[in-house]
C-alpha cells in the first residue's frame, strides 16, 4: 500500500485516519509517512462532522470521545482543495468504488468537499458484489486490499 501512495505524483498532502481494531492498521503508514516528509491530516469528530488536523507526531494525539479513536492536537486544516490524497476507511466495498461506512453519515458529509482521488482500504472480506447507496454517497476513485 506503501508504494501505491507514494507514486502518486505530486502528492504532499494526505488525509488519512488512525484505524481501529476492526479496521486496516493504518498507524505505522502515519507515522512512515510523516517521517518522510508527507503532511498527513486526521479527522476528529466534532458533534455531527469531521473536522481535519495536522499530525505532528505520537505526542500530539488525544483519545477522541466519539469512538475512542486517537485523533490529532494539531492545526486545523481546513484548504481541503489541498489535500492530494485520501485514504478513506469502510465497513465494505465494492469493486465499483462503492463504500459502506459506520452509518453515522461522518465521511458523507466530508468526502463531497475533497477534489482528490479517494482511496479506499479494506480486508479481502469486505470486498462485496453489492452494496446499498443512496444518491448522495461518493464512490472511491480506487480500492486497496491488504492482508491483516
Amino acid at each position: 500500500m506503501l508504494e501505491r501512495i507514494t507514486k502518486e505524483e505530486n502528492c504532499q498532502t494526505i488525509l488519512l485516519y488512525h484505524s481501529l481494531p476492526d479496521e486496516v492498521n493504518t498507524h505505522d503508514l502515519i507515522r512512515i509517512l510523516y517521517a518522510q516528509g508527507y503532511t498527513i491530516l486526521l479527522p476528529t469528530v466534532v458533534g455531527c462532522n469531521l473536522t481535519l488536523h495536522v499530525y505532528e507526531g505520537e505526542d500530539t494525539m488525544n483519545i477522541g470521545l466519539a469512538y475512542g479513536i486517537q485523533e490529532s492536537l494539531g492545526k486545523l486544516f481546513t484548504e481541503y482543495s489541498h489535500i492530494d490524497l485520501a485514504i478513506i476507511p469502510g465497513m465494505a466495498f465494492t469493486q465499483q468504488g462503492d463504500r459502506l461506512g459506520r452509518g453515522k453519515g461522518y465521511y458523507d458529509r466530508l468526502l463531497p468537499q475533497l477534489t482528490c482521488p479517494l482511496i479506499g482500504i479494506a480486508f479481502p472480506f469486505q470486498l462485496v458484489p453489492t452494496i446499498p447507496t443512496e444518491s448522495h454517497d461518493i464512490q472511491m476513485t480506487e480500492i486497496i486490499t491488504c492482508k491483516r
